[in-house]
C-alpha cells in the first residue's frame, strides 16, 4: 500500500529542516563570519568591547552558525612548500648523547684511561681514549646506552651503531633509528607548524606531509607568503647556557666546547658560553607576554617537572654566576644568579616591544622546530582571484541546475517538479553537511557539487521510468508508484555505492584539491539517494493522498 507512517514523515522532514538550518548561515556569510570571530575573541580573552558586542549581534545566537570554510583557491591566501632538513637532528642527538657516553666511559676509566671528545662529521660522536687496548671495553660500555628502535619497521634493531678505530670510539645512529628519527622529525615539524598557524588565528589551514621530507602549507585569508614564512620559519630555539666570559667579537678564538654568541641588543657585545646547554625550550610548558618590574615588555615562562628540577639544581650549585638565555643564537639576557630558582617559572626580558613579546610567546608556546625549513615554493593568491573562482563556480552551478530543472520538468511533468524540489533540497543538504562537519570548500569541491546536481536526478529517472513500465500493466496508479520505488531501489543502491567507493578511494589516496572533490561527491551521493528515495516519495504520496487521481501521467 502506498503509505508512509507518521513517525517516518516527521523524521524525513526533521532531517530536511535540520540540514537546511545548518546550510542557512552560508546565505549570510559575512555577517555570520563576524559573529563567529567576535564569539571566539570573547571566549579567548574573557573581555568584551562595544565593537565585539556589535559584531556578536550580527547573527542570532540561537541559530546554527557553522559555515562552509572557503579554501585557498576561493578565498585567497598563501601557499608554501617547505623542505625539512631532517639530517640536522642527527647532530643534535649526538650532542645530547655526549654526557651519557662520558659518564658510561668514566665508570670503566681504569681500562680505557682518559676520555676526550674529538671533532667529528655531522651525525657522529667521536671519543678518544688514552688506552687503545681498552677499546672493546669502551664499545661495550657505550653499547649499554643503546635502546630498541621504537618503530614498526625497525623492530629488533638498536638505536646506536658503535665501533672502534684504534683508540677512537665512533657512535652514530643506526639506519633503522635514522628512519624512525626522520619520521618523528616530520611529525613534530607538522605539529609545530600547525600550532604556529593556529596560534595566529587563521581559518582552516591545509598542512600536509608530502613525500619523505616536505610539508605543504596553505593558509586561506592571509595577506602574503612572506607573512606566513615569518611565522613558520622562525625556529624560536631557546636554550640556557652557563657564561664563561665576554668576547670582543665573533672572530675571537673560542675555547674547547665553547661558543661565542652576540647580545640581542645591538652594540652590547658578545658572550663566551659553554656549548652544551643546561636545558632547552623543550622543557617549556607555557609562555605568555607580560611586563617586568620596570613596566617593559617581557615574556614569562613555565617549566615542566624535569625543567624545574634541572633549573633548581643548577641555580643552587651556581649562585653568583652569570646565566645566559639564548634565543636563536642571540643572548636575550644574561642575569646573575642571586639565589636558587625553584618555582618552575622565569621571565625573559630584553629589548622587546609589545608586538615582539607577543610573537615570541606564540613561538615559544608552539615549540622549536626540530630542523631547519627551506621554502622551495611560495605563492600568494589574491582575494580577487578567489572571488573570480567563486563567481565562476556559482555561475556553473546555476547553469547546471537550471538545465537539469528544465529537463526534468519537460520530461516528467508534475513528477519532474517533485524531483526538482528534491534537487534544490539536495543542494541545501550538501551545504548543511559541509557546514556541520566544518569542511573546506575548494574549486574542485564546487565541481563535485555541480557533478552531483547532474547525478542527483539519476535515481529519480530510474524511479519514474519504472513507474511508467508499471502503469502499462494496468495495476492502478497507487500500485504502480509503490512498485516503481521498490523495484528501482536495488539499481539505485548499486549505482551509488560504486560511485561512493570511488569517492572514498579518491579521498584516501588523494590530497588537497582531490580530497575536496571527493568530500563533496561523497556527501552529494548520500543526500541525493536520501532525497530521491524519501523526499520525492513523500511529496508524491502527499499529492496522491490529496488528489486521489484515477489516472496519472509520468
Amino acid at each position: 500500500m502506498l503509505n508512509i507512517p507518521l513517525w517516518n514523515r516527521v523524521l524525513i522532514w526533521g532531517l530536511v529542516a535540520l540540514g537546511l538550518a545548518f546550510a542557512m548561515p552560508n546565505l549570510f556569510y559575512p555577517r555570520v563570519e563576524l559573529h563567529n570571530d567576535a564569539a571566539a575573541e570573547i571566549e579567548l580573552t574573557g573581555a568584551t568591547t562595544d565593537e565585539l558586542e556589535a559584531d556578536l549581534g550580527q547573527w542570532p545566537s540561537f541559530l546554527p552558525s557553522s559555515l562552509v570554510n572557503l579554501g585557498l583557491d576561493l578565498r585567497g591566501g598563501a601557499h608554501l612548500l617547505a623542505q625539512v632538513h631532517v639530517e640536522d637532528v642527527y647532530q643534535a642527538r649526538m650532542d645530547s648523547l655526549w654526557p651519557a657516553v662520558r659518564d658510561a666511559l668514566r665508570e670503566v676509566r681504569d681500562e680505557v684511561g682518559t676520555i676526550r671528545r674529538q671533532d667529528a662529521p655531522d651525525g657522529e660522536l667521536r671519543v678518544r681514549i688514552s688506552q687503545a687496548d681498552g677499546a672493546a671495553v669502551a664499545v661495550a660500555a657505550v653499547r649499554e646506552l643503546s635502546q630498541p628502535v621504537v618503530s614498526l619497521t625497525g623492530a629488533g634493531a638498536s638505536t646506536l651503531d658503535i665501533r672502534a678505530e684504534n683508540d677512537v670510539i665512533i657512535v652514530t645512529l643506526s639506519e633503522a633509528e635514522r628512519a624512525a628519527t626522520d619520521d618523528r622529525t616530520m611529525q613534530q615539524s607538522l605539529e609545530i607548524v600547525r600550532r604556529r598557524v593556529d596560534e595566529a588565528g587563521t581559518r582552516e589551514p591545509t598542512i600536509q606531509r608530502q613525500g619523505t621530507d616536505r610539508i605543504l602549507i596553505q593558509v586561506p585569508g592571509i595577506d602574503s607568503a612572506e607573512e606566513l614564512k615569518r611565522l613558520i620559519g622562525t625556529t624560536a630555539r631557546l636554550t640556557f647556557h652557563p657564561v664563561t666570559g665576554r668576547a670582543d667579537g665573533l672572530d675571537d678564538s673560542a675555547g674547547a666546547r665553547e661558543i661565542i654568541v652576540p647580545d640581542m641588543e645591538e652594540g652590547a657585545g658578545f658572550y663566551r658560553l659553554e656549548q652544551s646547554p643546561v636545558m632547552s625550550g623543550e622543557n617549556l610548558t607555557d609562555a605568555q607576554p607580560g611586563f617586568d618590574q620596570n613596566g617593559r615588555p617581557s615574556v614569562t615562562f613555565q617549566l615542566d617537572t624535569t625543567g624545574s628540577r634541572t633549573f633548581c639544581s643548577y641555580t643552587q650549585d651556581n649562585t653568583g654566576s652569570l646565566f645566559a638565555i639564548v634565543l636563536d643564537d642571540e643572548v636575550v639576557t644574561a642575569p646573575r644568579i642571586n639565589e636558587a630558582i625553584c618555582g618552575g617559572s622565569g621571565q625573559i626580558t630584553g629589548n622587546f616591544t609589545v608586538a615582539s613579546s607577543t610573537e615570541l610567546a606564540v613561538l615559544l608556546r608552539a615549540g622549536a622546530l626540530p630542523a631547519e625549513l627551506t621554502f622551495l615554493e611560495e605563492r600568494t593568491i589574491g582575494p580577487e582571484l578567489g572571488a573570480d573562482s567563486v563567481e565562476a563556480g556559482r555561475i556553473a552551478a546555476m547553469v547546471a541546475g537550471v538545465a537539469v530543472l528544465v529537463f526534468m520538468g519537460l520530461s516528467y511533468g508534475l513528477f519532474g517538479l517533485f524531483a526538482n524540489v528534491a534537487l534544490i533540497v539536495n543542494v541545501g543538504l550538501i551545504f548543511g553537511l559541509l557546514s556541520a562537519i566544518g569542511a573546506t570548500l575548494t574549486l574542485p569541491g564546487i565541481a563535485g557539487i555541480v557533478l552531483t546536481i547532474g547525478m542527483a536526478v539519476d535515481a529519480n529517472v530510474l524511479i519514474f521510468e519504472r513507474i511508467r513500465e508499471e502503469l502499462k500493466t494496468a495495476k492502478g496508479p497507487s500500485r504502480a508508484i509503490e512498485l516503481g520505488y521498490e523495484k528501482a531501489r536495488s539499481a539505485i543502491y548499486d549505482a551509488n555505492i560504486t560511485t561512493f567507493i570511488t569517492a572514498v578511494i579518491l579521498y584516501t589516496m588523494g590530497s588537497g584539491p582531490v580530497r575536496g572533490f571527493a568530500i563533496t561527491l561523497g556527501l552529494g551521493i548520500v543526500t541525493s539517494v536520501f532525497t530521491a528515495l524519501y523526499v520525492t516519495r513523500l511529496l508524491v504520496i502527499i499529492w496522491f493522498e490529496r488528489r486521489r487521481p484515477k489516472k496519472i501521467e509520468v
